[in-house]
């Protein structure tokens, strides 16, 4: 019986800290590969996926880059996403549509806060990862204590499936526990043949595979089984069940190696295919139709077409939607639905994809990641489908912005190219927001943070040769309900001739635990005083009340209302007349509550030399930052601290001239806290 080709297909994805070194890793897996037939180095911006200008100069990973190649008979697509806080939307689009990820951790670091943010991401999608700890090359490079750490704050069942052949400057190879063998590398990079497992560490590696095995047992019903009746693992059983732990997300498997040495790269491309799944050992997608009932679509090249565009970029050459298929297939010239937008598109060319350079193709079948030329209107989140068999997917999450600059085009005749600008910026990424300030009639634009908007505006320099004026970072506010109200009373009665209006409701508003518990609404109206549609309309006229607070025109979470009773007019009550009650009678309800205002705060790691440890904390206290913790790691200091994000606009800076140049920081937003009264009278 002929396998089927899903079975050899890996939707993989390589995730992060900033520095890890993710990206040196896809670039020695599309070498390792044969994809590529140079190296590609991130400090010499000669890699593949960093293809982007502004990523070659300042050396980092912004935008997720899609390539794919092949190992051993199986085709790997694979996308490297970025490692800096502020392109966390990149990811979560990537995660959405992936299957695998190998999470990457620098071996002297451990897991940073970064990484933990990803991992995070990748738990909500619930995708399958491997861990490969790299850089077992440096100077106080530690396996040891690199696994301890995912154990302590990301999984509890790392399980370490090789042993370190030498250490830091010597590191030469590992020794693979699964099958018992050595695996080396020569100072090129070039993978010598396995070999039997050295003399000096063989007592070591019988230690750690009886490890193995015991922590695999205790964790796999059928491998405990064969255990106690043998009193052992065979290299079968072990193997089948790193692959079930890993895809049922109990247990992590754990490799090492180096890879700007080339070391470890092969072994790690076999466990991508060993252990992480292929689109048919994942679930079938599943997506709402027409009528509102829920369907499910497995992995079907003959199934109707059902796909999700989770990247949009718009190059020189044209418009590129890069695409998920979850089952049928599409071909050059195919007509499709748009569930998301409600538009017929055609398919110009489906592209294999390879970072900025594209192969075409005839076809693509589900389990394809490719790109295609010819969507003109599809947004990343949108569904793609048969338009006989329409589905809707759900679209990846879009994050809330927390910074915003004011920008405006230096020459009065470029403010309409600058508008075109910003809404093709905010199409390929929707983490950006555009709008106009109310009061000033300025051109806002949001996102996650300053490095997010600096890209941003030196996108639209160098892609659109426009000059632009840019205003300092401001954070997004918010406000929220201290103290609530109970009873309020609020008529909407509007006579003007005609049909009139009148809406009676009384509503009751109070806080909810957390400002991030965002908004509730519910009714405890009896005896039909306000109909059902009626109550729905109050609710809508409610969220439409949440976008200004009476502080300061910010956006309000955090609250409960609950609608308590009301009244109709035989002849002027309607849904228009009841949206307006609830928008207005909020309105005035949040005016007669005792409100908060909040402001954006993050969870800030310092790392420094332990001789600047104190004048550190002394600038983070006049931040009003709040220290949660510190540690010892490598000879250096590590201080955490929770510290208002406006706080933060020019902290590298200041950070640098502190330490000589030897510090460094990360900065994770963790949601909203309550401003300091400096901040409340400004």
């Amino acid at each position: 019986m002929r396998a089927n080709p899903l079975a050899t297909v890996r939707n993989l994805g390589i995730l992060a800290h900033v520095d890890a070194g993710k990206t040196t890793v896809t670039e020695r897996i599309l070498y390792a590969t044969g994809t590529t037939h140079k190296r590609g180095e991130v400090h010499d911006g000669t890699t593949v996926t960093d293809y982007d200008p502004q990523e070659r100069d300042r050396g980092i990973t912004i935008f997720a880059a899609a390539v794919s190649c092949s190992w051993n008979g199986h085709r790997v697509n694979l996308i490297d996403t970025p490692g800096h806080v502020d392109f966390a939307d990149e990811v979560e689009r990537s995660l959405r549509v992936l299957d695998g990820a190998v999470a990457v951790f620098d071996a002297v670091a451990g897991v940073e806060p970064q990484s933990e943010s990803v991992w995070r991401q990748a738990d909500r999608h619930g995708v399958p990862r491997i861990a490969f700890v790299n850089k077992m090359d440096r100077a106080g490079a530690d396996l040891d204590a690199a696994v301890a750490s995912v154990r302590e704050r990301l999984h509890p069942a790392p399980l370490a499936v090789q042993l370190p052949i030498g250490a830091q400057d010597t590191f030469t190879g590992v020794v693979d526990l699964v099958r018992m063998r050595a695996l080396t590398w020569s100072d090129a990079g070039e993978a010598a043949d396995p070999a039997p497992v050295p003399d000096a560490l063989r007592e070591e590696a019988a230690r750690r595979r009886r490890m193995l095995e015991e922590s695999v047992a205790e964790l796999h019903p059928g491998a405990l089984e064969e255990f106690c009746d043998t009193g052992s693992l065979g290299d079968a059983t072990l193997g089948s069940a790193l692959r079930d732990l890993t895809r049922g997300g109990d247990a992590v498997v754990v490799l090492c190696g180096s890879a700007y040495r080339n070391r470890g790269i092969e072994p790690l491309l076999d466990a991508v295919l060993a252990y992480l799944p292929s689109p048919l050992d994942v679930p079938p997608v599943r997506g709402t139709r027409d009528d509102g009932s829920e369907q499910e679509r497995a992995a079907d090249p003959a199934a109707p077409l059902t796909a999700l565009a989770f990247k949009v970029n718009a190059t020189p050459t044209g418009r590129l939607t890069y695409l998920r298929i979850y089952s049928g297939t599409i071909e050059k010239g195919d007509t499709v639905w748009d569930a998301t937008g409600r538009r017929a598109e055609r398919i110009g060319r489906i592209l294999r994809v390879r970072a900025d350079r594209h192969a075409p193709l005839d076809r693509a079948t589900a389990g394809d990641i490719v790109a295609v030329v010819g969507l003109k209107s599809a947004r990343a989140g949108a569904t793609l489908c048969a338009p006989d068999a329409p589905l809707l997917l759900e679209p990846p999450g879009a994050a809330e912005p927390v910074v915003s600059v004011a920008v405006e085009a230096l020459k009065g005749t470029d403010t309409g190219r600058l508008a075109a600008a910003l809404a093709r910026l905010a199409e390929e990424d929707p983490s950006l927001v555009v709008r106009t300030d109310a009061e000033t009639g300025q051109t806002v634009l949001s996102g996650m943070g300053e490095l997010h908007l600096e890209v941003a505006v030196e996108k639209i320099r160098r892609e659109h040769a426009l000059g632009v004026n840019v205003g300092r970072p401001r954070v997004s506010h918010r406000e929220t309900v201290g103290r609530g109200v109970s009873g309020f009373v609020f008529r909407h009665v509007k006579q003007d001739g005609g049909a009139g209006q009148f809406a009676h409701v009384v509503l009751d508003v109070e806080p909810l635990a957390s400002p991030e518990s965002g908004f509730e609404f519910r009714s405890v109206v009896v005896g039909g005083r306000v109909p059902q549609e009626y109550v729905r309309a109050v609710e809508a006229g409610c969220r439409d009340a949440l976008a200004e607070g009476p502080l300061g025109g910010h956006p309000v979470t955090g609250l409960r209302v609950t609608l308590t009773d009301g009244s109709t007019h035989v002849k002027d009550s309607s849904d228009t007349a009841f949206r307006t009650a609830g928008r207005l009678g909020l309105r005035d309800a949040l005016r007669a509550c005792a409100m908060v205002l909040l402001e954006p705060v993050a969870e800030v790691t310092v790392t420094v030399p332990e001789d600047a440890v104190g004048g550190v904390l002394g600038d983070l206290a006049a931040r009003r930052g709040r220290v949660t913790g510190s540690s010892g790691r490598a000879g250096a200091a590590v201080v955490t601290a929770t510290v208002p994000l406006a706080e933060l606009f020019g902290y590298a800076t200041r950070l640098r001239s502190r330490t000589q140049g030897r510090g460094t920081f990360t900065a994770r937003p963790t949601g909203y806290a309550p401003a300091a009264a400096e901040v409340c009278a400004r």
